[in-house]
């Protein structure tokens, strides 16, 4: 047997050359963390070793496939007798109604304030919401979040790739630990208005 350094050599040097798993790389890269790997990407299309479309294209799609995989966590769990049992039906029959009329809203807001996007998808699906409404809003609030996340970063990526060179990398991970805590310190203001 190879030592894994040898084996994987090959293949991450191939991949660097397959946009095709350039993509799923970034697909499952959102799966993980989506900000940080929104960042990547666009570090990566800067560097030059991902193609744009490629790179925004993955983002796009990992995202809302993730957003899908909440919903569709929450309608399991709907089918769960013991879950079913955590909301009384006349709540369960409220919160379905109050979705009808505020789907795209709840799910558009949950998008741009980070930690809440697990909980309000996973009701979303648990309480049955439209889904061709649900997903037309995370599409939609993905399409804005993550084309300006990644203008950003692009624009970062640049100023860091010139006056940093070979420490850009130290420069990204600490843009996405700003963002990170950013996103943090945003959610703590507006749970302390309410």
């Amino acid at each position: 047997m190879l030592p894994l350094k040898t084996s994987l050599s090959p293949l991450l040097l191939w991949a660097g050359h397959a946009p095709l798993l350039q993509a799923v790389a970034v697909i499952a890269g959102t799966f993980v963390l989506e900000d940080a790997t929104t960042v990547g990407t666009a570090m990566a299309v800067q560097d030059g070793r991902l193609a744009l479309p490629t790179g925004l294209l993955a983002l796009y799609a990992g995202i809302v496939l993730g957003d899908l995989g909440l919903y569709g966590l929450g309608r399991l769990a709907s089918m769960v007798p013991w879950a079913q049992r955590l909301i009384p039906p006349p709540r369960a029959k409220q919160g379905r109604t109050w979705l009808e009329q505020h789907v795209f809203r709840t799910v558009f807001v949950a998008r741009f304030m980070p930690g809440v996007r697990l909980p309000t998808y996973t009701a979303c699906g648990f309480l049955h919401a439209s889904l061709a409404r649900f997903a037309l809003a995370a599409g939609g609030a993905t399409l804005i979040w993550t084309s300006l996340l990644f203008g950003v970063s692009l624009r970062v990526g640049k100023l860091l790739m010139d006056h940093l060179g070979a420490w850009r990398w130290a420069g990204a991970i600490g843009f996405v630990l700003a963002v990170v805590l950013a996103g943090r310190l945003g959610a703590r203001a507006v749970a302390e208005r309410e």
